[in-house]
């Protein structure tokens, strides 16, 4: 299972979104722009978002988006599964050997429990805090 560009983008979109929490509406443009993005792209991204009720739309010449709730209580789950549909490793039939289908159980249900305990402050606070690392020094 790989996570598209959609589930990483829509991830940029909220991210994006939560660390203008409460400054207002935030244009897809500015989010383009400022993540090297095409905006056409945001644009089909965006609808399903605001339809799962994650982000609300505001029109009018200083429009844009902004989350529908506070970014403590939206994870990365959620955002994942309205872009990309249920999380499995594997495609896995009842007739599939017992042993295998408990692994792939137990590896859809670790990767729900760490995107389900992320929430969008989560990444935005470890992208704060590691801040400093992205500096190169030369002596």
């Amino acid at each position: 299972m790989k996570i598209s560009t959609k589930g990483r983008y829509g991830l940029t979109i909220m991210m994006e979104l939560a660390l203008k929490f409460g400054e207002g509406p935030t244009s897809l443009k500015s989010i383009a722009e400022k993540n090297g993005l095409s905006e056409h792209y945001l644009e089909q991204l965006i609808a399903p978002l605001r339809n799962a009720g994650l982000v609300k739309s505001i029109r009018g010449a200083y429009g844009g988006y902004i989350l529908s709730r506070d970014s403590a209580t939206i994870t990365a789950g959620d955002i994942i599964r309205v872009l990309e549909g249920p999380i499995s490793p594997v495609d896995f039939t009842e007739e599939d050997d017992p042993a295998k289908r408990d692994l792939w159980l137990r590896i859809r249900d670790s990767i729900a429990d760490v995107m389900d305990s992320t929430t969008l402050s989560d990444l935005i606070n470890y992208k704060e805090e590691n801040k400093a690392d992205n500096y190169m020094f030369y002596i």
